[in-house]
């Protein structure tokens, strides 16, 4: 499940809470919020697995335009060798796969770049959203625990209004 969709969903919990009179405090259904958090803690390890396989076919590309920079470089190289008689044809030949090489290098690290670019996006976007969700974790935490300790202390007697 996407974890987005679970952080609308606990969102969505929260507004729909009963509020408390005159607090800033509501009452959220505590299996309905603990159902949803334990949703989010499988989902977590699956945004983790997305990002893995992100890195793995980065590192397929990679692989690719390195076994195809191979290719060229051996293709160039027997061109080359076919051409060794001739003078300017060698010449051109050489300076041909130089740029052959030099534009299969510029691709690959073009290819390099862009994946790492996106695995850093994609990992900077999780990273942040984990921290969102920890932090909305921890306030809800906080929040209840303040809740049910102010349950507990003793209630101060009310004032009446014929004193004034």
């Amino acid at each position: 499940m996407d974890i987005l969709h679970l952080v609308d969903r606990l969102e969505e919990l929260f507004n729909e809470s009963r509020p408390i009179p005159l607090t800033h405090n509501v009452i959220v259904d505590e299996d309905r919020m603990l159902e949803i958090i334990d949703q989010m803690r499988i989902s977590i390890p699956e945004e983790v697995k997305k990002a893995q396989q992100i890195i793995a076919q980065r590192d397929r590309v990679l692989a690719q335009a390195q076994e195809e920079a191979n290719r060229t470089i051996t293709l160039a190289k027997k061109k080359g060798e076919e051409l060794v008689e001739r003078d300017a044809i060698v010449q051109a030949a050489q300076a041909r796969a130089e740029q052959i090489l030099a534009k299969a290098r510029a691709d690959a690290e073009g290819i390099r770049r862009d994946a790492d670019d996106y695995v850093i996006e994609a990992l900077g976007a999780l990273e942040a959203e984990l921290t969102r969700l920890l932090s909305q974790a921890r306030n809800g935490i906080a929040k209840l625990t303040a809740e049910r300790q102010h349950a507990m202390a003793p209630e101060a007697e009310p004032e009446t209004m014929e004193e004034a």
